[in-house]
């Protein structure tokens, strides 16, 4: 009877426990667990999806995002701290080159290993092993030990091996990355045939082309947590967007860091901006953005003196130094109060971020009424500097990103009666 291959995963989680050197694991483990040596990592947290029968899923996500371990537990080879699966039908996985395999067996024991060891018996084996020489093409190496294969040879033999017999659940974790150009279309074909056949397809890739063509649905894994699930099209974008943004906030960092910051400062010093603080919608520092981002400005004031109904603003200018979008309290019309010297105020300012990619820099400042000409406490230019990467949107050009609907009205005399 053919099994039904779903896979059901509710709220799965792994923890590991790090441990600082050999010696606090000993320390932990004499103690009973009394002293505690480790810190705890989630590798996997709260994951939660079903693939149904015959569907072809892609797994991204940059290094460390938890997709291994999410496909180790789903082959019952790592056990899940938290949560249930389940898991219908015969998996066949290739993940780590070389598991399962003995570097002094030749290829051909391995093969038979390898197929003994999914369930096949003896007579099954001996017909499969014509069709494993010839999809591998190893050749002579075939009856050579594992231990001279390359990394290459190695995943010609483990592909082979896992393909041989149409599986209910193919799982594949990187594997097509190494090898020759040639031995990998082939297995993009096989890999196309066994769905076309029926069979549900996890595949793990770091080349969005590949996901594109050979799946229908992607998940994005980030820090052990799911943040997309849909078409591979409109995740992947999201992907990228996210290395772009990762990419340019780190790099805008290290200038700050390094003082590479030049600024300007001015007023008569009544009230003085302590600091500003630019964090995404969760209160997460950063410095890049995509396109309709929610960022949050936390500007922290100091007083000296008596001020009454102080205004604080904000300005962001693109990088020629033209005026994007400036506001602030006087105008919002937010209720303002005197404050006394030694007080200290917090505003925070959500924006949304419709800007065109590029560079931008943020000014604030603390004043009187609605402009700061009159009465400027502390103005300070150029103090945070961010920017807006391409997102999940429509393309446009510009430094705004107005939303837009389109109607189309066809009008010929073939639609005249």
């Amino acid at each position: 009877m053919k099994a039904n291959a779903d896979i059901h995963i509710h709220n799965l989680g792994k923890k590991y426990k790090r441990y600082s050197n050999r010696w606090s694991r000993l320390a932990e483990w004499m103690s009973l667990g009394h002293l505690g040596g480790h810190t705890e990592h989630w590798a996997l947290k709260d994951i939660a999806f079903d693939v149904k029968a015959g569907e072809s899923v892609g797994i991204i996500g940059q290094n460390g995002a938890g997709k291994s371990t999410l496909l180790k537990i789903l082959t019952g080879t790592t056990r899940p701290t938290e949560g249930s699966l389940r898991v219908e039908g015969r998996i066949a996985a290739i993940l780590e080159l070389g598991m399962g395999f003995h570097a002094d067996f030749t290829g051909r024991q391995n093969a038979v290993l390898s197929c003994q060891m999914a369930g096949l018996t003896t007579d099954e084996v001996q017909a499969c092993l014509p069709e494993i020489v010839s999809f591998s093409e190893l050749g002579d190496y075939f009856d050579q030990p594992l231990r001279v294969y390359s990394t290459g040879m190695q995943m010609r033999l483990a592909f082979s091996c896992a393909t041989i017999v149409r599986p209910d659940i193919l799982i594949v974790d990187e594997a097509l990355a190494v090898g020759d150009v040639y031995f990998q279309h082939k297995c993009i074909q096989r890999i196309r045939t066994i769905t076309e056949q029926g069979a549900t397809l996890l595949f793990v890739s770091h080349d969005p082309s590949a996901v594109k063509s050979l799946c229908k649905r992607a998940l994005l894994l980030d820090q052990g947590q799911m943040l997309h699930d849909g078409i591979p099209e409109t995740v992947l974008d999201y992907y990228n967007s996210m290395i772009a943004r990762k990419s340019r906030d780190q790099e805008i960092r290290q200038v700050e860091d390094g003082l590479g910051r030049k600024t300007t400062r001015s007023g008569s010093g009544e009230a003085n901006i302590k600091s500003v603080e630019m964090t995404d919608a969760i209160g997460k520092p950063a410095r890049a953005y995509c396109v309709g981002d929610v960022a949050r400005l936390k500007i922290r004031i100091g007083f000296t003196a008596f001020v009454e109904n102080p205004t604080i603003g904000f300005g962001i200018r693109d990088r020629l130094g033209n005026d994007i979008f400036g506001t602030n309290t006087f105008h919002l019309k937010v209720p303002m109060q005197s404050y006394r010297a030694g007080d200290t105020l917090e505003i925070q300012y959500y924006v949304t971020l419709n800007l065109g990619c590029g560079n931008y820099s943020i000014s604030v400042s603390v004043h009187s009424r609605d402009i700061h000409i009159a009465d400027n406490y502390d103005w300070w230019d150029r103090c945070l500097v961010f920017e807006v990467v391409p997102g999940n949107v429509f393309h446009f050009v510009g430094t705004a990103a107005l939303p837009v609907e389109v109607e189309l009205h066809r009008n010929s005399d073939n639609d005249r009666i």
